[in-house]
């Protein structure tokens, strides 16, 4: 929303505001009190409406984030852990390791 625009609704609600309490109650004191008191509710309004829009932008890009990530571990295969197998860093050629745990292929 433009400025100029938020600024003509925030007078013309406080003008309202300041026009039906004169007119209900025709004390100038009650006027200043309830415009005050209109101005402050709008700011905590206002603030309120703010750091909600910045909490739900961070659990959007948090969730992005983990959406990310999950998809980065489908990328990735993993094979369940066989105890019978061990790789050699050099070849992705599985090696066959007896019971005793000695390997006789070189």
């Amino acid at each position: 929303m433009p400025f100029r625009i938020f600024h003509r609704v925030l007078w013309l609600v406080l003008c309202s505001n300041a026009l039906a309490v004169y007119f209900a109650s025709h004390s100038i004191r009650m006027v200043v009190v309830t415009t005050l008191a209109c101005s402050l509710l709008l700011q905590l309004a206002y603030f309120a409406s703010v750091l909600f829009l910045i909490s739900r932008s961070g659990c959007a890009s948090r969730a992005g984030q983990r959406a990310e990530h999950f998809g980065s571990c489908k990328e990735v295969r993993s094979q369940p852990a066989d105890h019978d197998e061990v790789r050699n860093e050099s070849s992705d050629v599985p090696q066959l390791v007896p019971m005793g745990g000695i390997s006789l292929l070189p």
